[in-house]
């Protein structure tokens, strides 16, 4: 049986303020065609299909079209509810969309009971593990502690539980979102450590044959049977060296595993500039980043006038700008902070201009500036103490 895995659509989100809806819809176009295509049996979601709770109507309207049109392609799709999702709006009227092959597993209680799918060597079990968050299912798996590792082990002796009562000849796909230790984080996942822990050991999955990992925004394999699809689109320039892709899995007869990458289209391409402005301004060597949704670390010592404008106009889609001046090893005003004991207010506030500067300090408009600004506090601290 051949699956597409994917996970962690997050209809809606942007980047950066960048509406990436049209993005978003080329992804579904491309996972609809590649269904078509590759001889696709079955959708695994595994999770984040909307970016917030209540989702704007856009992205419901996105996720509807997709839906019919993964029904109408005849290929069963099954999906779960994720940490940025809210289970309750996603799983409505589940039972009823079963009928058309689209298979919304949000509820916890229904971890043991899977989507049975078959072949030409028998059924697959397909269980569907929502995001459970520790706090509100304990009571439900009824383990001592509230904690992911509990609470997913739990869910997964209900799911063993189940193929025990099948055929030998049964396989399974287990559907999670989850952090399993051994992953590679980046910036746009939301944190769900609960009481300082967060990740769950891959172990806690063992005894079935494939494992559809989501949450992790980059693709990467835990184990030959475990893996996270990553997300389909880049949501934080973290992810820059990401190759965006879904995870192509044939499963055989006898459960063994193939598995193979299928990348997605990319809106645009993503590049972290560092250097001083002029020099980015300047360099031929970035030509090759003036389509690119641009971050840009400045580097110089004095914060350069509009650098966003003069940036803008050689990279028209930079987004997100960063100062992080150099400075010389021997900088004493590494740690001016250690260094204010005994100096005045006009001192301290001249140093810290140097600070921020990477070691140049204010001119002599600027100091008269400052020194005309502690001379009206003075004045004012003066006339409050005498009218007391």
């Amino acid at each position: 049986m051949r699956f597409l895995h994917t996970s962690d659509w997050h209809l809606g989100r942007s980047f950066h303020r960048v509406s990436m809806l049209d993005a978003q819809a080329a992804f579904l176009d491309h996972l609809v065609t590649t269904v078509r295509e590759r001889d696709v049996d079955a959708v695994l979601v595994a999770g984040d299909v909307y970016d917030r709770a209540v989702p704007p109507l856009a992205a419901v309207e996105l996720f509807d079209r997709a839906l019919h049109r993964l029904a109408a392609a005849g290929v069963p799709t099954v999906m779960i509810s994720g940490n940025h999702d809210s289970a309750r709006r996603l799983g409505v009227g589940a039972g009823l969309i079963d009928r058309a092959g689209i298979y919304l597993r949000t509820d916890p209680a229904a971890c043991g009971t899977p989507v049975l799918l078959s072949d030409a060597h028998g059924e697959v079990a397909c269980y569907g593990l929502p995001y459970l968050e520790p706090a509100l299912v304990k009571d439900e798996f009824r383990t001592q502690k509230a904690g992911h590792e509990s609470v997913i082990g739990a869910a997964m002796a209900r799911v063993r539980a189940d193929l025990a009562d099948r055929g030998p000849t049964t396989r399974s796909v287990v559907l999670a979102h989850a952090f399993v230790a051994g992953g590679e984080e980046s910036d746009s996942e939301r944190d769900i450590t609960v009481g300082g822990v967060s990740a769950v050991p891959a172990g806690v999955f063992h005894g079935v044959d494939y494992v559809a990992l989501g949450h992790l925004h980059g693709c990467q394999t835990i184990s030959e049977r475990v893996r996270y699809s990553g997300s389909p689109l880049a949501y934080s320039f973290s992810e820059t060296h990401h190759r965006k892709t879904m995870w192509l899995v044939d499963l055989d007869g006898q459960g063994a595993i193939t598995a193979e990458r299928v990348d997605c289209p990319a809106p645009r391409a993503l590049a972290r500039l560092r250097g001083a402005l002029q020099d980015l301004l300047d360099d031929p060597a970035l030509r090759t980043h003036e389509e690119s949704f641009v971050e840009a670390t400045l580097t110089d010592p004095v914060r350069p006038a509009e650098p966003m404008v003069r940036l803008v106009e050689r990279f028209p889609h930079t987004l997100s700008l960063v100062f992080d001046p150099d400075r010389a090893d021997a900088d004493p005003l590494a740690s001016y902070a250690q260094r204010l004991k005994g100096r005045t207010d006009q001192q301290i506030a001249e140093d810290f201009v140097a600070h921020v500067r990477g070691g140049s300090g204010p001119d002599d408009l600027e100091r008269t500036v400052l020194r005309g600004a502690f001379e009206d506090v003075r004045v004012d601290d003066g006339v409050r103490e005498v009218a007391r």
